[in-house]
């Protein structure tokens, strides 16, 4: 399943976010975006998963143009297609470790123990499934919700600075097992980090600035 984004444009009311942004991730593609704090990757990013709206441009998935789906549409395609790593996990506090990693697939109707398991173990955590959210580390939730966007083998990944919290061996691991996604399953991944090793990795680096993104060489 590609991605697809032309001349995507965004702005706050009469200050621009970005402009002409354009890019195009096929299935088993990794893409890796850098650019400064506040240039718009984030927000990038939920455009990507139709989460926020723009102000000009198309978003294509599966090639269906996100601005033309109700919101329930939205919603489907997010829960069957897409894995979204926020940098605020969004963790649900009341739920156990494998509950909240389990909840892609309970909401697809899928649930598979098995599965559940191999997620938590690909990223570390095999053995915490019973503890809560408030038990955890920084980096032990980001695993978390690592695992949760990648229990259901989406077709499209989107991860937003998804080793930020983590230790450099953690993070290889976390790394290799989205990567392993990727190429595994013939996901899509777009990848917005600051970090060097994390966009080395890619098939291409692009930078995000204001005036759209563009390739680069260099991820540092």
């Amino acid at each position: 399943m590609s991605l697809i984004v032309k001349d995507l444009g965004k702005r706050y009311g009469e200050v621009p976010v970005f402009n002409h942004v354009s890019l195009r991730v096929e299935p088993g593609e990794f893409v890796a975006i850098i650019g400064e704090s506040g240039v718009g990757k984030s927000t990038l990013l939920n455009c990507m998963a139709g989460l926020d709206s723009w102000n000009h441009g198309q978003v294509l998935l599966d090639g269906q143009d996100l601005s033309h789906l109700s919101d329930d549409a939205l919603a489907r395609l997010r829960r069957e297609k897409t894995g979204f790593v926020f940098q605020a996990f969004h963790v649900l506090p009341h739920l156990s470790v494998t509950q909240n990693v389990a909840l892609p697939l309970m909401l697809l109707g899928q649930l598979d123990d098995l599965r559940v398991q191999a997620a938590l173990a690909e990223v570390g955590l095999d053995g915490l499934g019973e503890r809560l959210p408030q038990q955890l580390s920084g980096g032990q939730l980001q695993r978390v919700a690592i695992a949760r966007a990648l229990v259901h083998r989406p077709k499209l990944l989107l991860a937003d600075e998804p080793t930020g919290n983590l230790d450099p061996r953690t993070a290889e691991r976390v790394m290799d097992a989205l990567v392993g996604q990727t190429r595994s399953h013939g996901a899509a991944m777009v990848l917005v980090t600051h970090s060097r090793a994390a966009a080395a990795r890619a098939d291409r680096v692009l930078l995000l600035s204001a005036d759209g993104l563009m390739a680069h060489a260099d991820p540092d």
